[in-house]
């Protein structure tokens, strides 16, 4: 006997539902901001990765999916936090896995972002294509399209010559030629986009001597880290640089910043270790001391990676604040590194030689900066730093040590340098990652996605752009 007919006034009924919340999802998804999209897309991408480094095709038992979530977030933010022994943890599939993860936080993220919204709105207009380019270039990746094209193809053509030189001049020790390979690749990824993963527990440190280790090491983050604006100009002036005056004020700026922040963090750094007793500069040459010191003032702005060990015991309190301000102003915009950036901490010292000759407006090499980019140099640091004082707050809120011998904590200067490396993007490490409980490291995930994302581009996406108001207020003096 065949089964009775539904009614139709029935049928509607049951599809209403599932219709309605479809048509709300379209809604919701049509309405997404760049910044909203931005922050939607980077919380997938470290799903799915959590999902797929946890399997057993990747990694062993000790990685549940605490561990992968940490990982993968510190590898999309190429910060290099890690909680587990990359090459012990991890199989060959998942060393894979995670090099492409850092490539992906590096270059690509902020691509597939763009592409995706553009596939998933369905829409684009002028504004809209507006938005997305000055969201791109807070992102720091730089451009859309054709200027995406170019970024990969000189992430690829400098990964690739740092792999060859690696491979035949740096990792000599490896006699495994496929694992001297694999070695130098995964390297070269890791430098070039600022992440500071190593494939072994110690770091560089077992290389510490190698010059041309630490030089491609740190040559390569320098160059990932000035950003692709700055590449592009150097190439396209590349016939006709004469002291540098045809660059644009972006290049030049970012140029003379990063020399002058590298030689100041090396030279602070050897004036700090120098007085320290018991240091780990202590027993080695000047010649030692100034190889450490200029490869720990590079990478401690930008990557994570240290050819000594670095922790309360090995560096003296100032050397870890001064290796904290560096972390905390970071690489430049358009790189693959973190912080304030390079350019931001250049307008502020602008603004005070400024204020401190009676200057009413901002001058950097005889051009007058807008208002608008010192006010946004100013919000950045400042949000910066209270988010970073904040989770430093957050962090030491009970006892967030799990393991620690005798029972013992960690000092409040380990903690901020902790939260720094993390907000950053940098991943130094005292010793305090692996050490905390599930409440710290979710600290420091939340302020390494924060701190990769742009603090500006989060406040946007939670709050919304606000439209320029057309009504005026009357000036009135403050005592400053």
């Amino acid at each position: 006997m065949p089964p009775p007919d539904i009614p139709q006034t029935l049928q509607p009924m049951r599809l209403q539902p599932a219709t309605s919340a479809w048509n709300a999802f379209q809604r919701w998804r049509h309405h997404l901001t760049v910044p909203q999209f931005t922050v939607v897309t980077g919380a997938l991408v470290i799903a799915a990765g959590t999902v797929v480094l946890s399997s057993p095709l990747c990694s062993t038992e000790d990685v549940g999916l605490w561990e992968a979530l940490f990982t993968v977030t510190s590898a999309i933010t190429v910060t290099g936090l890690s909680v587990i022994d990359i090459s012990r943890d991890l199989t060959p599939f998942g060393q894979v896995t995670l090099a492409g993860l850092i490539i992906t936080g590096g270059l690509g993220l902020m691509a597939i972002t763009t592409f995706l919204q553009g596939f998933v709105q369905g829409h684009g207009g002028l504004r809209n294509r507006l938005d997305k380019g000055q969201c791109l270039d807070q992102f720091g990746v730089g451009g859309i399209g054709p200027t995406f094209n170019s970024i990969l193809l000189t992430g690829s053509c400098v990964m690739g010559l740092g792999t060859v030189v690696l491979y035949s001049f740096g990792f000599t020790d490896i006699a495994n030629p496929l694992e001297r390979f694999w070695a130098s690749l995964f390297h070269a990824i890791s430098a070039y986009n600022n992440a500071g993963f190593g494939l072994w527990s110690d770091s560089l440190e077992r290389y510490r001597d190698s010059a041309v280790v630490n030089g491609v090491i740190a040559t390569m983050i320098v160059i990932g880290g000035i950003g692709w604006r700055v590449i592009n100009d150097l190439w396209a002036n590349r016939q006709r640089l004469r002291g540098l005056k045809r660059l644009s004020l972006h290049s030049r700026l970012v140029l003379r910043s990063t020399l002058l922040l590298v030689v100041f963090g090396a030279l602070g750094l050897l004036f700090t270790e120098h007085f320290a007793t018991g240091g780990v500069m202590e027993p080695l040459s000047w010649a030692q001391r100034i190889q450490v010191t200029l490869f720990q003032s590079i990478t401690s702005r930008t990557a994570g990676f240290n050819s000594v060990p670095i922790s309360a015991a090995t560096f003296s309190d100032a050397g870890l604040l001064l290796v904290i301000v560096l972390m905390f102003i970071g690489a430049s915009p358009g790189g693959t590194g973190g912080g304030i950036k390079t350019t931001t901490f250049a307008t502020l010292m602008a603004a005070t030689r400024s204020t401190l000759q009676g200057r009413q407006e901002v001058v950097i090499h005889r051009r007058q900066i807008p208002d608008s980019v010192v006010l946004r140099a100013i919000g950045v640091t400042i949000a910066s730093l209270i988010f970073v004082l904040l989770m430093a707050l957050l962090l030491g809120l009970g006892p967030t040590a799990a393991g620690v011998p005798n029972g013992t904590s960690f000092s409040f200067l380990e903690k901020l340098f902790t939260c720094m490396s993390a907000f950053a993007t940098v991943g130094l490490d005292v010793g305090v990652t692996a050490e905390l409980n599930r409440w710290g490291q979710l600290v420091l995930m939340v302020g390494m996605f924060v701190g990769r994302l742009g603090i500006l581009l989060l406040l946007t996406a939670l709050y919304g752009s606000r439209r320029h108001s057309r009504v005026g207020y009357p000036r009135e003096e403050l005592f400053i």
